[in-house]
């Protein structure tokens, strides 16, 4: 009986390495391309231009940041960009909140038909064009509303706040509220609300992390560059190389004009994902509860 505990207890640390073993090198894989464009962003343009930063900075440098933080549109685009997010997300979860609530409960007529439109979206698209149409129709084109209309709710979303909803707020407390003269609308503001915290953390993080990263809708509806989010511009950076001369106006060094380009590239990715990274510890334990609870089957 003995030494079937042991064998028993060395299988369990052999599955203990093994999952450790498989954590760290998930954990690596996540952690060095990220640490890579951090060094590259605050090392010497020199090293960065001639390929001699592997991992840590070489000849530490934070000209990429300072030309970032002088380039207008950078400010504008994060600007932009802040709006979006901000509006949109308070939009997206109000949205999510007014469509998960009723669907929970067990007295709303024809709750599974719209359930049942809800799960069609989500494996139906009517494409690019049609949409492009049905926005331009509402004069949302070149608006900031073309930015947060058209994925102004989610799907999945809904479903899992639903979810929390049903396995979270009783019927008992709908019932008592009835009976001392509480409304549907004040009941949801007074009581479902104040107790859905970590859903509303869950939804908040999933629509901010949307709507920051946006820039396909950007590309599309928007063409006055007053309105590109901090993303498009990112994009022209990166993809389309489009740096412009007023962002080197002060390098003079050849070398230190080549790899200029580079650091400007991985200074401002660093820049643009560094909010979400800062925000994402606050709403952590609610996100985690959310997504618990949330994930139930109701």
């Amino acid at each position: 009986m003995e030494a079937k505990a042991m064998k028993e207890s060395g299988s369990d640390r052999i599955f203990t390495i093994i999952n450790y073993v498989i954590l760290a090198i998930f954990t690596l894989s996540v952690l060095y391309p990220l640490l890579v464009v951090l060094s590259n962003s605050i090392s010497a343009p020199e090293a960065v231009g001639a390929g001699k930063v592997y991992l840590w900075p070489v000849r530490p440098d934070f000209a990429g940041y300072r030309q970032v933080f002088t380039y207008e549109k950078f400010w504008s685009g994060l600007g932009n960009s802040i709006l979006y997010t901000s509006v949109g997300t308070m939009f997206n979860i109000a949205l999510t909140l007014l469509a998960g609530y009723p669907l929970s409960r067990s007295d709303f007529y024809g709750k599974g038909w719209f359930m049942a439109l809800f799960v069609f979206t989500m494996v139906f698209h009517a494409g690019i064009i049609p949409t492009y149409m049905v926005v331009k129709s509402l004069h949302m084109i070149n608006t900031v509303w073309a930015m947060i209309v058209p994925g102004a709710l989610a799907a999945w979303n809904v479903i899992i706040t639903r979810t929390y909803f049903k396995t979270t707020i009783p019927q008992e407390m709908l019932e008592s509220a009835q009976m001392d003269g509480c409304g549907d609308w004040r009941f949801l503001a007074r009581m479902v609300i104040p107790l859905s915290a970590p859903i509303i953390a869950v939804n908040a993080l999933f629509y901010a992390v949307a709507n920051w990263n946006a820039y396909f809708n950007a590309l599309i509806y928007l063409s006055q560059p007053k309105l590109f989010p901090l993303q498009l511009i990112l994009r022209e950076i990166l993809i389309l190389s489009h740096v412009t001369p007023d962002m080197l106006d002060q390098v003079q060094d050849p070398a230190r004009l080549a790899g200029m380009t580079d650091v400007l590239k991985f200074a401002l990715i660093v820049v643009s994902t560094a909010p979400l990274l800062v925000i994402y510890p606050f709403i952590q334990k609610h996100f985690v509860k959310g997504m618990m609870i949330g994930s139930l089957k109701g």
